[in-house]
């Protein structure tokens, strides 16, 4: 599997035009390590790209038997202009590809994932305590049959209300009023949205 991960790896590469990114390993207890690859583009964008939630797929716990070929694969993507002196942010992204194998999550477009703590710290207050999974720009990497595609899903961080607005209303309500307020997304000093 670790060849899969070289694919993943030099997939995400190619994206960023063969940027070198930086690199930090997290490991959790009883899981195997997740690599936070960082790309830094020179309009002040920096992405942090997980290497290992991809390792195997993601399967419903509840079921009895699961193929080890078969089933969704993904890796997360988390983007922030200029995120300053931030820190914590690959911990973070870790915590989120871990997910799969620590509690079973399956990880898919328009899913919300509550952290229920602030998703980096930072001199000033933090409010995001969650982020709502989507396409991200990076295209799915096919993968030798039979496995599934590695599928990259972008995270926006998301506070406790527009949390509690994307479980009433839905991802796509949630995204619309980002647009209609003319919310940048990758503002790590954004406030939160006050949809109506």
């Amino acid at each position: 599997m670790t060849n899969a991960l070289d694919q993943v790896r030099a997939h995400v590469r190619d994206h960023f035009a063969g940027l070198e990114p930086d690199s930090a390993s997290v490991t959790f207890l009883g899981t195997e390590p997740i690599e936070v690859l960082r790309f830094r583009e020179t309009d002040g964008v920096v992405h942090y790209v997980s290497l290992g939630c991809s390792r195997h797929p993601m399967t419903d716990p509840t079921q009895i038997l699961s193929d080890p070929q078969l089933g969704p694969r993904a890796e997360v993507v988390l983007s922030l202009r200029d995120p300053g002196p931030a820190t914590g942010i690959a911990r973070t992204l870790a915590v989120l590809a871990a997910s799969p194998a620590v509690d079973g999550l399956v990880l898919t477009v328009d899913a919300l994932v509550d952290l229920g703590s602030p998703l980096w710290a930072s001199p000033s207050r933090v409010p995001f305590t969650g982020v709502l999974l989507g396409h991200s720009d990076i295209p799915d990497l096919a993968l030798q049959a039979p496995r599934d595609p590695v599928q990259f899903l972008s995270a926006t961080p998301v506070t406790a209300t527009e949390a509690a607005w994307v479980r009433l209303k839905g991802a796509g309500a949630m995204r619309q009023a980002w647009q209609n307020d003319g919310v940048d997304v990758l503002n790590p000093n954004r406030p939160a949205a006050q949809p109506s």
